[in-house]
């Protein structure tokens, strides 16, 4: 029964991992719709103001909300040194590496989301032309981190339990020497 329930949990993160990708996907898409119609009203002479902020902000949602995905895919970087010169120890030291990853993680959640408070309670709007307000663009990026906080310590409870960290053997492991 425990095992099940462990199973589904996992699924259900799998699913939020994926549905960060794709709303990071999402973004990639916003930026190229805003650079298009920036170029369009700049052709007929109209403004577009905030154009450059409106894709500065998909580009900090584009980022924050595909690292969870990005991570258990094995497509992020990952310095794999000290995991090479562990030896028959590098259960210990990917567990280590990922309880400090996971509290850098928390760390940038707790104040992305006091970001996110703070800016919604004192109405704090960009500097740019489009005068949005900033708890907007600060929730994608907060929710980005809360995925990676997830992913990271997830990677470190299967660790300490399987000896595996459920992180996919990506081409961040491929040596691209030879």
């Amino acid at each position: 029964m425990l095992e099940r329930s462990g199973h589904a949990l996992l699924r259900v993160l799998d699913g939020l991992y994926r549905a960060g990708a794709v709303l990071a996907a999402i973004s990639l898409v916003m930026i190229l719709v805003i650079i298009v119609a920036q170029m369009g009203a700049r052709w007929l002479g109209i403004t577009f103001p905030g154009a450059a902020n409106y894709a500065g902000y998909a580009m900090a949602s584009a980022s924050f909300l595909a690292f969870a995905h990005a991570l258990k895919s094995g497509t992020h970087i990952r310095v794999g040194l000290l995991l090479n010169l562990a030896g028959r120890h590098v259960r210990w030291v990917e567990a280590w590496c990922l309880a400090i990853g996971s509290a850098l993680g928390w760390y940038l959640t707790w104040y992305a989301v006091k970001a996110v408070y703070w800016s919604r309670k004192l109405h704090d709007i960009s500097q740019g032309q489009d005068q949005t307000p900033l708890w907007i663009p600060q929730s994608a990026m907060a929710a980005g981190a809360a995925l990676l906080a997830i992913a990271l310590t997830e990677s470190f409870f299967r660790v300490l339990v399987t000896g595996r960290t459920g992180i996919a053997a990506g081409t961040g492991e491929q040596s691209h020497a030879e």
